[in-house]
């Protein structure tokens, strides 16, 4: 009789311990609620009454569960003793059950609020180079809504250009042979960059509607966006299929290089017309301080390319040790007098390209990357292979790059010495995003007049 109500006790004791421990279950599950959720617009959404009604239903599940465990396990079995052990883990391993079920049971019937969360707000933005290119991650089609540049301002012809039979009919074919035809690329990343780029070359050409824009795109959607900012701009979007180049891309010491639309211009010569015999190619981060025009009519001879070069630089390093001790990599460059060229700014002439097979000869060279790594840095080791030693000399006042510092901390820079006609922010350091963090570089003040970015003060 005694022993009996000895047991009869312990079991209300095991039975208030299963309250209190349903009790710091409640609790628990509103802490890991908070922990999944945090934020307080989600908990002003939900209707105060909504979730009145949710914690009675979990709390009658709660105690239905624990019903019918009491109901499973014999508490006054005779064989208690011998199976204590076993029953107490067993008893464990439910009450965290019944806790997970509860806190899964919150997820499934909040889980339309949840989902209804933009995924900025879910979502860190993700830094590229060190910078946030934009203020958030979204996809292209949704930053072209959050982008808005201001229009700009129409530039005329002066006097001295003249007209040609195209223009005087107020029609102007990409074939005009009075045309300037400059290739850009155009992609949601860079696009602030390559607006202020055509903003500065406009501004400072004598004959701004005898330039011609050629935009090389991955994106369908720009098109809109570039005549609503450059109304009178004569230009041509160009697709390029990311898939043509994927498969020969190797990984580079900066992520930003590894972008299939920074490989587009070895493929110019099949992109832009026949009729189009020379273009000068310049990348988005850049701004041009001199009339285009000079640089169009530079002389290249019977070369292919030409560029400003840097004789003085180490030309070795943009080469790994097994390249130089492989004889039949280093040996292209045997009878060459090889310099180092920024592919950022070219004059192109695209009758000896397509004669000679270019684009060919650049995708060998990356086949041969893919399988032997004989460079870390991107698209340029492959032009240097291709072209270093035979390229016609540019003036250096044509690109002053390096502007955006190394590939890895983006350091301030100085000018060269000598005269500025091309500013060029090559390097992980771009003006844009450093005058936005308040931390600019002093020369990114030069940059700055020619953003069309955000609305009209």
């Amino acid at each position: 009789m005694v022993k009996n109500r000895r047991k009869e006790r312990r079991g209300e004791k095991a039975r208030e311990g299963v309250g209190t421990q349903s009790k710091r279950g409640e609790r628990e599950s509103k802490v890991s609620f908070h922990l999944i959720h945090p934020s307080t617009a989600a908990t002003e959404s939900v209707d105060q009454a909504s979730l009145a009604d949710l914690k009675g239903t979990l709390t009658f599940l709660r105690s239905s569960l624990i019903s019918v465990v009491a109901d499973r396990f014999d508490f006054k079995s005779k064989k208690k003793r011998r199976r204590r052990g076993i029953y107490g883990a067993k008893m464990l391993w439910i009450l965290r059950f019944s806790g997970f079920f509860s806190a899964a049971l919150v997820m499934i019937i909040l889980s339309p609020s949840l989902q209804s969360f933009p995924p900025a707000e879910a979502i860190h933005p993700s830094n590229l180079d060190g910078h946030l290119r934009f203020p958030l991650p979204l996809s292209p089609a949704d930053s072209l809504t959050k982008l808005s540049f201001r229009k700009s301002t129409i530039f005329r012809n002066a006097d001295e250009c003249g007209f040609s039979d195209h223009q005087s009919r107020g029609k102007t074919s990409v074939c005009d042979p009075s045309l300037v035809h400059v290739a850009i690329t155009l992609d949601v990343e860079y696009l602030r960059g390559s607006v202020a780029a055509v903003h500065s070359i406009l501004q400072h050409s004598m004959c701004p509607e005898n330039v011609f824009f050629h935009f090389l795109v991955s994106e369908t959607n720009l098109e809109s966006l570039v005549r609503s900012t450059f109304p009178q701009l004569k230009f041509k979007v160009y697709y390029f299929d990311p898939e043509i180049v994927r498969s020969l891309i190797s990984s580079s010491v900066r992520q930003a290089l590894e972008q299939p639309l920074n490989y587009a211009r070895n493929y110019l010569a099949d992109l832009l017309e026949p009729c189009v015999k020379r273009v000068i190619y310049l990348d988005s981060d850049l701004v041009v301080v001199d009339d285009i025009a000079k640089l169009w009519t530079t002389n290249l001879g019977s070369r292919t390319i030409g560029a400003p070069e840097y004789c003085h630089a180490n030309f070795t390093k943009y080469f790994t040790a097994d390249f130089w001790s492989e004889k039949r990599f280093s040996g292209t460059f045997r009878g060459r007098k090889p310099c180092y060229f920024n592919t950022g700014v070219m004059v192109i002439d695209l009758v000896k390209w397509r004669w000679a097979g270019y684009t060919k000869r650049i995708e060998r060279w990356m086949e041969i990357q893919k399988s032997h790594r004989i460079y870390e840095l991107g698209s340029l080791p492959s032009y240097l292979l291709v072209f270093a030693g035979h390229v016609a000399p540019i003036e250096h006042r044509w690109n002053q790059h390096g502007l955006g510092g190394d590939n890895v901390r983006g350091s301030c820079r100085d000018l060269h010495p000598g005269p500025v006609s091309l500013l060029h922010w090559s390097g992980s350091g771009k003006p844009w995003l450093r005058l936005d963090s308040k931390q600019p570089c002093p020369l990114d003040a030069l940059w700055a007049p020619f953003d069309l970015y955000g609305h009209p003060p």
